[in-house]
């Protein structure tokens, strides 16, 4: 959606502080224009335009531009950052010593001085009340923290060197309303114990499966019980040890790509089109932010973890600014997905234990992940200066160089669609996925506990016929038959009738 300017709409707030301070930066998810009309909004995808008569015009002025982004709008962090870093710093100053209790200027003069790490020439706040660095009307909050200088609670989800933002828009209020929480608390409610671990159990293996098709992967036995075990440690995993993250990744990828630490090459990710052509889908942050942003981001999941983000808002904040930093060469996509589990375990969100398999979830529906990945990594392409060196296509030593700082622009992203789409897939993973496990197995054990009414046959050989008559619509295949010979026909036909009566009740 372009910017326009005419004599009948004109930018204001966020896309004239873009437009006038040229800003580098991803395009934000909301757009306002001054138009000869009414007060409307209109949805363009990902979009939102929202159109203001024109009386609300701000003067043609940073700072009215700023005050206006901060009172109107949900605005995009890694804009009024930008915008902060932009403008003279005598500005905001000349603001608050105008406004001094005003509710907008401090919170700009908060916002300088955090994201800055400049300190304007102001004394400390004496008056006013406190006010949200972040409108709890219109973004998702973490739990305050009272800056006493600028008599501002510091309710981001983050920190300077890493803060995304979470608007909160109609469909993520929805689920934060749903109580997914309790539905799937409900499910799991009077099981037996045995019965439940182990639907527990084929969730984690389920669940490890799919986190490694979605790499294209099918792991070995032992790489399959290792991530097993990785996710049931996932309640006490330490995310701000750079040592455990290391052992995680050398837990989950082959030993070949097995690292020490931290990546020290330029990572992108794409694909090859035919003999002498690479696609470049999402380029990484360079190897020397790498250390600077996974500091910041123990700092993001640290705060996420300790409460007052909503869990599953918080574990797609956390897990996917974990993937876009991409800080090791291999294993990246796999860890992310598991620390959606960190987080949502940590937050004891869901049935105690009991793993919600979100990775089966995102592998029903590829395309829509591939999506989410791209929101935030297509408009990268256009704002990082970069280059191939070393030779021609696949040629040994050629490397991608990226010659822009580029660092902030991984720093202050809009998160919304992630948070959007994570708890869709924590919705199917309970609605589909652990109902139907739960099912599966009370009436696999029905089953089984009939077909021992007719035959005390041996564990493994009960189970087998079972599972193979479920598979069948309750009735054991011809071509089976064989696979039992120490069975009558009649010892079958009742065993077939104890499997259908099981999977009907």
């Amino acid at each position: 959606m372009a910017s326009v300017s005419n004599t009948t709409r004109s930018p204001i707030g966020q896309a004239w502080l873009i437009r006038e301070l040229g800003l580098a930066v991803s395009p934000p998810a909301i757009e306002s224009y001054c138009v000869a009309g009414a007060r409307r909004t209109e949805m363009h995808g990902a979009r939102t335009l929202e159109s203001y008569p024109m009386r609300y015009a701000p003067k043609e002025s940073v700072i009215s531009h700023l005050r206006f982004a901060l009172r109107h709008e949900a605005f995009d962090l890694g804009v009024l950052v930008a915008a902060l870093k932009a403008i003279d710093p005598g500005e905001i100053e000349a603001w608050v010593r105008a406004q001094p209790t005003g509710a907008f200027s401090r919170r700009a003069w908060f916002l300088y001085e955090t994201f800055t790490g400049q300190t304007l020439d102001l004394a400390d706040a004496s008056a006013g009340n406190y006010v949200g660095a972040l409108d709890p009307g219109r973004h998702v909050v973490a739990a305050r923290r009272n800056s006493r200088r600028h008599r501002v609670a510091d309710n981001l989800l983050g920190e300077r060197g890493l803060c995304p933002t979470v608007r909160l828009t109609p469909k993520v209020r929805e689920a934060m309303e749903s109580n997914l929480d309790r539905e799937a608390r409900s499910l799991t409610e009077g099981y037996d114990p045995q019965l439940l671990a182990r639907a527990v159990y084929y969730l984690y293996t389920k669940e490890t499966r799919s986190s490694f098709a979605l790499e294209g992967e099918t792991p070995s036995a032992r790489r399959a019980e290792r991530f097993v075990a990785a996710l049931q440690s996932a309640p006490t995993f330490d995310p701000s040890d750079e040592n455990a993250l290391v052992a995680l990744q050398r837990t989950i990828v082959d030993p070949r790509y097995a690292t020490d630490g931290w990546r020290d090459i330029q990572n992108f990710v794409g694909e090859t089109l035919g003999r002498y052509r690479e696609k470049v889908h999402f380029i990484c942050p360079r190897p020397e932010d790498v250390t600077d942003l996974m500091d910041s981001w123990m700092a993001l999941t640290g705060r996420i973890v300790s409460g007052g983000v909503d869990p599953v808002v918080g574990a797609a904040v956390s897990s996917f600014a974990f993937v876009f930093i991409h800080p090791f060469e291999d294993g990246n996509g796999r860890i992310h997905r598991f620390l959606m589990h960190h987080v949502l375990a940590r937050r004891g969100y869901g049935p105690p234990g009991v793993i919600l398999p979100v990775s089966a979830a995102i592998l029903r529906d590829r395309q829509r992940y591939d999506d989410v990945l791209a929101s935030f990594s297509r408009p990268l392409l256009d704002l990082i200066r970069w280059e191939w060196r070393g030779g021609a296509a696949h040629a040994p030593g050629r490397r991608m160089v990226v010659k822009s700082d580029s660092a902030h622009l991984y720093r202050y992203f809009d998160a919304t669609a992630m948070a959007e789409y994570l708890y869709d897939q924590a919705a199917d993973a309970v609605r589909r996925d652990l109902r139907e496990e739960l099912d599966f197995v009370t009436v696999f054990d029905q089953a089984l506990s009939g077909v021992r009414e007719v035959v005390d046959m041996p564990d493994r050989r009960a189970s087998l016929l079972v599972r193979l008559c479920m598979q069948n619509g309750g009735r054991l295949a011809a071509r089976k038959r064989a696979r039992f010979a120490e069975l009558t026909d009649d010892e079958v036909v009742a065993m077939e009738d104890a499997v259908r009566h099981a999977m009907s009740a």
